[in-house]
């Protein structure tokens, strides 16, 4: 008889900003929330849906910020209210993946956790999931497990993991997690051919993930726990507005990842994409024969290369440029080189700096 695979929860982090895709990314609907690909839904609803089959919505649970609720709710309209989890504060993402795993602890102590973050793109959702398969399938089994992604070039831009040996098929050791590399570097890790990409995709436990925090993380646990003895109870929000604030600003990597033993990874080839710029998304977009990707009201003459976006309804022209983006949403206009576009997060900074809320 087959043996049947363990509960799983997806737990999907949406609490970012998407500072890089200003002017359409703002603090009331981020990256996240946002259609990149013109036609396609927002980025969380197809990180749910890919996972359709393997995770059941009333076992996916958002960890987010309050600000962005209603959006949400609209674009993940089958996931219960209580399942929608809402921070008071951004504390990265150990309290973002700790405040969940107290709630699935109540719910199946022996499910499995998918934790993904809610604004990337997969092109092959077959394959990914039988990437997914083999991860629930091995943290069922007490490992921690991530998702490396084989590169497909020496990309300096992403955080790597070493890897070693088999453990068992498709399940390998992780050496060490490895920070992003100048080109150099990531020429060798490509040549050497035992590194992945580190897509930011954990499976496990609720109890390993909780025991990893107690052992590397004991403040944190020591939070949790108050929050976790009334999860899912009126009381919750009461104790999460006084607790999570005081919560260490941690990422899983950091606080967890790189001081646990025996993780393990399951790669693959799913056409992933972290979309982490206005050229990423370019790459990812349907383009005319000139490779000009455009949505709205855009007219386009003697240009190839390029991003035009108009959301407002004003019509954008764009004439005898190359390689550029172009985003316009009636009350702020970006324009930029398409190879800067990572830069887009320098002109957040600056209207921070200028305390111009209005367009954050």
């Amino acid at each position: 008889m087959e043996e049947k695979m363990n509960r799983c929860f997806a737990v999907i982090m949406a609490g970012g900003s998407g500072t890089r895709f200003w002017p359409e990314s703002r603090k009331k609907n981020p990256k996240q929330l946002l259609n990149l690909f013109g036609g396609s839904k927002p980025l969380i609803t197809q990180t749910l849906e890919r996972l359709d089959g393997v995770v059941k919505q009333d076992d996916a649970i958002i960890v987010t910020g309050r600000i962005i609720r209603d959006g949400i709710r609209r674009a993940l309209p089958g996931v219960p209210a209580g399942n929608i989890l809402l921070e008071p504060v951004a504390r990265n993402t150990a309290p973002c993946i700790g405040w969940a795993a107290v709630h699935v602890l109540k719910k199946d102590p022996g499910g499995v956790m998918a934790v993904l973050p809610a604004d990337h793109h997969i092109a092959d959702v077959g394959a990914f999931k039988k990437v997914v398969n083999t991860a629930i399938e091995a943290a069922g089994s007490g490992s921690i497990i991530t998702v490396g992604i084989n590169p497909s070039r020496p990309d300096t831009g992403y955080g790597y993991l070493r890897l070693g040996s088999e453990k068992s098929a498709g399940v390998r050791e992780v050496e060490a997690f490895v920070e992003k590399p100048d080109a150099s570097t990531a020429q060798k890790y490509l040549d050497a051919g035992n590194y992945a990409w580190n897509s930011g995709m954990f499976f496990f436990t609720a109890e390993k993930i909780l025991a990893e925090i107690k052992t590397h993380m004991p403040d944190l646990h020591s939070g949790l726990m108050d929050i976790g003895a009334v999860a899912g109870t009126d009381e919750e929000a009461a104790v999460v507005e006084k607790v999570f604030p005081t919560l260490p600003e941690e990422s899983i990597d950091y606080g967890i990842m790189e001081k646990a033993s025996g993780i393990c990874a399951v790669t693959g080839e799913f056409g992933w994409s972290d979309v982490g710029s206005w050229e990423a998304a370019w790459e990812l977009a349907e383009k005319d024969e000139k490779g000009n990707s455009i949505q709205g009201e855009c007219i386009v003459a003697g240009s190839t290369g390029c991003m035009l976006r108009s959301s407002s309804g004003k019509t954008v022209a764009l004439v005898g440029l190359d390689d550029v983006v172009v985003v316009e949403t009636g009350d702020a206009l970006l324009v930029c080189r398409r190879t800067r576009s990572q830069d887009v997060k320098k002109i957040v900074n600056e209207l921070k700096a200028q305390d111009r809320k209005e367009l954050l």
